[in-house]
């Protein structure tokens, strides 16, 4: 299932109890759908705050509750889920909408068959650019900035690296992944869009890496601190991140269908014992 939502309103994705989160309220909508709990396996955990326009989530039914959804009517088993799975969520207020909805090839997994997410974070720098009514969506930077200085700095962390002083580590969990991607361009509507891709990120590792970005720009560090910190991972206090709501999942790659096993098989692997830090 491929869905978006304004993540604004919610604790972030994962389900967390007492908190109004992305996956709770997806939960409550399939489980209104197929009156049983479903619990659904997501491409990427969004902060509280972050938004979302390709995120992609997979969930387990029977094969009597697939060949049933159509109900009679003259569809697909798949238009059938669309249309009753957009149904369900429409009653989450028009913060989550569903782009897709379908049987997955075998072996798909949304996380670990997955090529790589692709996140933006916009920029609204100088005072004649901020707009009222993208606020929510858009980080308001006093200073202006260019985008060819950001992006010059933000090369050093492309590639693959302990990211450790740009997330917060989980235990048992790596810090080491692979950046493809992190520029920064310049609209055609004067907003600077950062552009940032990996196999996977770290959680908060977007926004620590783009707050880092900032510091350099403003001279509260020196050129080659993103650098400097990749080369000596450590989280202290100098480890910042930037505003969530600007944060956007914009696309999650997953390779052919007759790949998508071998490819979940090889993400996982990849969590070998001398990649893991323990604390």
């Amino acid at each position: 299932m491929r869905l978006a939502y304004d993540g604004t309103g919610f604790s972030g994705w994962a389900t967390q109890p007492g908190r109004r989160t992305v996956q709770g309220s997806v939960e409550e909508a399939l489980e209104l759908l197929f009156r049983r709990p479903v619990r659904t396996t997501v491409a990427g955990r969004t902060d509280a705050g972050v938004h979302a326009r390709g995120q992609v989530v997979h969930f387990d039914l029977t094969e009597r509750e697939y060949l049933s959804l159509p109900r009679g009517k003259k569809l697909t088993e798949d238009e059938a889920l669309l249309r009753r799975v957009r149904g369900v969520t429409s009653r989450i207020g028009g913060e989550v909408f569903v782009h897709d909805a379908r049987a997955a090839a075998p072996g798909f997994d949304a996380r670990f068959s997955a090529l790589w997410r692709r996140y933006t974070y916009r920029i609204a720098d100088g005072p004649d650019r901020w707009d009222p009514l993208t606020r929510a969506t858009t980080l308001w930077h006093r200073n202006v900035l260019e985008p060819e200085v950001l992006t010059a700095e933000a090369a050093a962390a492309v590639g693959r690296h302990d990211f450790l002083s740009y997330c917060r580590p989980k235990e048992f969990a790596t810090t080491i992944r692979t950046l493809q991607e992190f520029s920064f361009l310049r609209h055609d509507d004067g907003i600077l869009v950062a552009t940032l891709r990996a196999d996977a990120f770290c959680h908060n590792m977007v926004r620590t890496l783009i707050g880092a970005v900032l510091r350099v720009a403003d001279g509260e560090e020196e050129t080659g601190w993103i650098s400097r910190r990749i080369g000596e991972p450590v989280r202290d206090h100098r480890t910042r991140m930037a505003a969530p709501h600007p944060l956007v999942l914009e696309e999650v790659a997953y390779p052919d269908d007759h790949q998508l096993a071998d490819r979940a098989e090889s993400t996982r692997a990849r969590r070998r014992p001398e990649d893991v830090r323990r604390r």
